[in-house]
């Protein structure tokens, strides 16, 4: 069976940063997913659940609240090994692009101290595993780490 890109990926070199992780054709357009990589793999611990959680509803929620990018979202979730998410906009786009809605919607989520949007019993299906603590300071982290200083070694994946 052949390996999906995602797997072609050497996560021994892969460092925090926004690639294109692919550009899928669908009808007349494209889908671009984008690998938010919030920590490096293998080589420093991965997020807990409960924070990554948290991240999800309130970037969710950002994202498809946008004025400009709206209605561009087709997802935004976590990955299965839990170093970071992923992004899928409607459109053909590199990840230089997408800093401004990223460094936005990070400081949104570094600054939010109000109740987590669909964190009930009624709306989610986990509505106890939640960190929103967690979520203001690795939104922070990541700001600091790679948003804010992005560079072209955080933009396209390593040889």
């Amino acid at each position: 069976m052949e390996k999906i890109t995602s797997f072609t990926i050497d996560h021994i070199k892969l460092i925090p940063g926004v690639y294109v992780s692919r550009k899928d054709p669908v009808g007349d357009g494209l889908i671009t997913t984008f690998d938010i990589r919030m920590t490096k793999p293998n080589g420093e611990p991965v997020m807990n659940t409960a924070e990554m959680h948290a991240i999800e509803h309130l970037a969710a929620t950002f994202l498809r609240n946008h004025k400009e990018y709206g209605n561009k979202i087709i997802y935004f979730g976590p990955m299965g090994c839990r170093t970071g998410f992923y992004l899928l906009l409607s459109g053909d786009y590199e990840s230089r692009v997408i800093i401004p809605l990223l460094t936005e919607m990070f400081e949104f989520i570094r600054d939010y101290k109000d109740e987590i949007p669909g964190a009930s019993a009624k709306d989610c299906g986990n509505y106890l595993d939640m960190n929103l603590p967690m979520a203001n300071y690795l939104s922070n982290k990541f700001l600091n780490d790679v948003l804010y200083q992005i560079d072209e070694t955080r933009l396209v994946y390593p040889k």
